[in-house]
């Protein structure tokens, strides 16, 4: 292999890393044979991801088929249940491998957060959109089936009867029919699905109950006794769920999202803030739920966590504008830069901006809107959104490649905390190879 080979520079990496959570983990139970080193797996799994391979079996495979994942395995072959008990045993360690891809970019001088551009992407779940029901075709369809198990029932009993005086009541007769079996499995998959979008509903009533009472204590805090004005609030106990509320039977924490391409995906939406200098992700997040605006604040606090420091600018596009985001900062030389509108080519509405006259961004009649409007019509705030675009778009384009080919397109596990930590993996893979190929760029420079 040449000296620059990928192999190498893994090899190198995974020397520095801090892995005493999965050393700890086997010093638990010294019994039964040794376990794989726990490093040579680790470099097998990052020189995987690093290389877009991401399935176990397609992993296994580079240990006998690849000369860089045969170098990293030294010889030994460890089979895809392996690697992917590895995986799931590790899943959380693996995932703080993250923070630490962070801290090595930044020790490296790679991270300087003097812009940090925070974005979103569907992700497709491991699970089939055509696999989801909504709520009121759940009600329907029970019905349906209900009836149906009934009529079947009937049917069975009347054979019975029939088989009893054919054949004698000891005697064995035929199975259940596959018909019965397959509608009443059927059935229970539709009830744990309409159950647990029934006991979302109720949970979500109840929190709404119980901020408006939080917020009516905190209104009549000098009037306890007023009375309470306006309808009367309705009983979380009876909340239902909306009939488009849906639930997947494959992945049912997965959920329906419209993606950039205005395609409906059954997935989740990966959050990553990114630092203009190298295009290194400083924060990474995974949700279902759709909105953005939810997450720019979180964004921001893990940064913070992650590095230790506010960026002096962050950008985000329209979709997470909200009065809270513009207005948070924790220090007073942080700006943020988010549209409140959709800009066309990167410019606010002139129309908006008509009306707004000469007024400055900082003038306290204007709303939160109206100054994000003037902030990024003046040069320096048109400049500085425009990094968002080169910072964060491009990171998603490196990760998922191009239609058809190599990339990371679709989870290959299930559940929203087992999908998080495969987002913290491709996030953290990122970041290495980020770091690899700076290092390699300045020895070659010097």
């Amino acid at each position: 292999m040449p000296q620059d080979h990928l192999a190498y520079q893994i090899r190198d990496l995974v020397q520095i890393l801090d892995l005493s959570a999965i050393h700890r983990w086997y010093m638990k139970d010294p019994r039964g044979a040794l376990p794989f080193d726990p490093v040579m797996m680790v470099s097998v799994q990052l020189y995987a991801w690093c290389s877009d391979v991401y399935s176990s079996r397609n992993t296994a495979k580079l240990c006998v088929a690849d000369l860089g994942g045969r170098y990293l395995a030294a010889g030994h072959h460890p089979d895809f249940r392996t690697i992917s008990t590895f995986r799931l045993r590790h899943g959380e360690a693996l995932a703080d491998l993250f923070v630490q891809s962070v801290r090595l970019c930044q020790a490296a001088g790679m991270v300087s957060l003097g812009h940090v551009a925070i974005d979103g992407t569907k992700l497709m779940a491991n699970a089939s959109k055509h696999k989801a029901m909504s709520y009121g075709r759940m009600v329907t369809a029970e019905e349906i089936l209900r009836g149906e198990i009934d009529e079947i029932q009937r049917r069975c009993a009347e054979e019975d009867a029939k088989e009893d005086t054919l054949f004698g009541k000891e005697k064995p007769g035929y199975d259940l029919p596959k018909e019965l079996m397959f509608r009443e499995s059927r059935l229970a998959h539709i009830l744990a699905a309409k159950a647990k979008l029934e006991a979302e509903a109720k949970a979500a009533a109840e929190a709404k109950a119980a901020e408006r009472e939080r917020q009516r204590a905190v209104d009549n805090a000098d009037e306890p006794d007023k009375p309470r004005r306006g309808p009367k609030p309705k009983d979380p106990a009876t909340a239902v769920p909306k009939e488009t509320a849906q639930s997947n039977f494959t992945d049912p924490e997965s959920r329906m999202m419209k993606s950039g391409t205005g395609e409906w995906v059954q997935g989740y939406n990966g959050q990553a803030a990114v630092d203009s200098d190298h295009q290194v992700i400083v924060a990474c997040d995974l949700t279902n739920m759709a909105a953005d605006a939810p997450h720019f604040l979180p964004m921001v606090e893990q940064v913070i966590e992650n590095t230790g420091a506010e960026p002096i600018q962050k950008s985000a596009d329209a979709g997470y504008f909200s009065k809270a985001n513009v207005e948070t900062n924790s220090t007073t030389f942080s700006e943020t830069f988010i549209p409140p509108d959709r800009m066309k080519h990167g410019r606010a509405s002139a129309i908006a901006l008509a009306a707004l006259g000469d007024r400055k961004d900082d003038d306290p009649d204007l709303s939160p809107a109206d100054r994000m409007r003037k902030r990024l019509s003046t040069p320096a705030g048109h400049e500085a959104y425009a990094m968002r675009k080169k910072t964060v778009e491009p990171v998603f384009g490196q990760i998922k490649g191009c239609p058809g080919s190599p990339g990371f397109h679709q989870f290959m596990r299930r559940g929203i905390e087992k999908t998080r930590q495969e987002w913290h993996w491709i996030c953290a893979a990122h970041n290495f190879l980020k770091y690899i190929r700076h290092g390699f760029a300045s020895q070659m420079a010097n």
